[in-house]
């Protein structure tokens, strides 16, 4: 049983977890970097711990700090590390040292931090599971390699070269012409090595005009798995998301019984454990049942915009993933498939700042 959790965020997030553990009756421990000692989640939590980290300074830093996370946690008594979104919820060196630790790391197994946080091995996933994926490759070496295999695999171009490690828009570029290949493959991969410390690069054939749909799922430890509908997430500047909402708008349910049965197919092949989205875009209109369907990634965490899957189904995906995380099954806690249904619409925007055209 966990009787004392600690919050490795800060934030929204934060605050978000912290009232979920305290709604299950669970101790809270929120971390902070000296910069944010008086910040909202430091005087919510039942107690607080600074932590630092000489390697990264300022007030990133301390979050990211490994170490320094799972020694707070030992030291405050805390059972258990949540880590919310950003920072260190993907990261399967986190998992791994609260395994050795003995402390429960609410998220799925590193196994599947392993697969998920490399998008080749999600994509090799997601073929052996009979999930669509659309015409590509593996790891390229080098820009010759890229051309190499458009020109032998007969694949249609534009493609977009993408950073096997990426995320968050990063990493990314969308190649129209063959003499365009060795520049965006340079660009991409310094982008790669620099916001993510690996320059893995892999291709894929690029879908113009796709609605960018996302399935939130959520498994129990008893091989259990359900899938709460869908985000549309196409609103993007730069490949990163401003407006999402739930439901879809026209799409048929023949359509989002596709997309949740690919969803929920995933992620038994993973054996997964916990929140997570799955990311797919659909090519046509959500109304044709025929529209074509790609899988695209797996986010092994919660996401910023879980909310709007919260207001749409009227559920607590934050208390959810403690729940599943001190051992109940989703039959206990309400998560029947068939007693999910979409009830509401939700909408959320983000602010972007973004360079002027001036």
């Amino acid at each position: 049983p966990i009787a004392k959790v600690l919050i490795a965020n800060r934030g929204e997030i934060a605050i978000r977890l912290i009232g979920a553990a305290k709604s299950l009756g669970i101790g809270t421990v929120a971390i902070f970097a000296h910069e944010d000692r008086e910040c909202l989640h430091v005087t919510a939590a039942d107690e607080s711990v600074q932590v630092t980290n000489p390697d990264v300074p300022g007030a990133i830093g301390p979050y990211l700090n490994v170490q320094g996370v799972v020694q707070a946690a030992l030291d405050s008594g805390a059972q258990a590390i949540v880590p919310g979104y950003g920072f260190l919820s993907e990261s399967y060196e986190l998992a791994l040292l609260c395994e050795q630790k003995g402390l429960v790391f609410v998220g799925p197994p590193k196994e599947c931090l392993a697969v998920f946080g490399d998008k080749v091995s999600a994509r090799e996933l997601a073929v052996r599971s009979g999930v669509p994926v659309v015409k590509g490759c593996t790891e390229l070496p080098d820009a010759a390699a890229a051309v190499e295999f458009i020109k032998s695999n007969s694949v249609t171009l534009p493609v977009i070269l993408k950073a096997s490690h990426g995320g968050g828009g990063r990493g990314m570029r969308v190649v129209r012409s063959l003499d365009q290949v060795p520049e965006a493959f340079a660009r991409c991969r310094s982008e790669a090595v620099s916001a993510f410390g690996d320059g893995t690069l892999f291709l894929e054939e690029y879908i113009e005009s796709a609605r960018h749909i996302e399935v939130q799922i959520l498994a129990d430890s008893y091989g259990d798995v359900v899938h709460l509908f869908e985000r549309d997430c196409s609103v993007q500047q730069r490949h990163q998301k401003v407006i999402e909402y739930a439901p879809a708008f026209d799409m048929c349910d023949s359509l989002r019984a596709r997309l949740t049965s690919y969803a929920l197919q995933l992620a038994k092949a993973a054996k997964y454990v916990g929140l997570g989205t799955v990311e797919f875009l659909v090519r046509g209109k959500l109304s044709d049942p025929e529209s074509l369907v790609v899988f695209m990634e797996m986010n092994p965490r919660i996401q910023v915009e879980h909310c709007v899957t919260e207001e749409a189904v009227g559920v607590d995906l934050a208390r959810a993933q403690l729940q599943v995380a001190c051992g109940q099954t989703l039959h206990q806690i309400g998560m029947v498939q068939n007693e999910l249904t979409l009830t509401r619409c939700a909408i959320q925007s983000r602010v972007c700042l973004v360079p002027s055209a001036g």
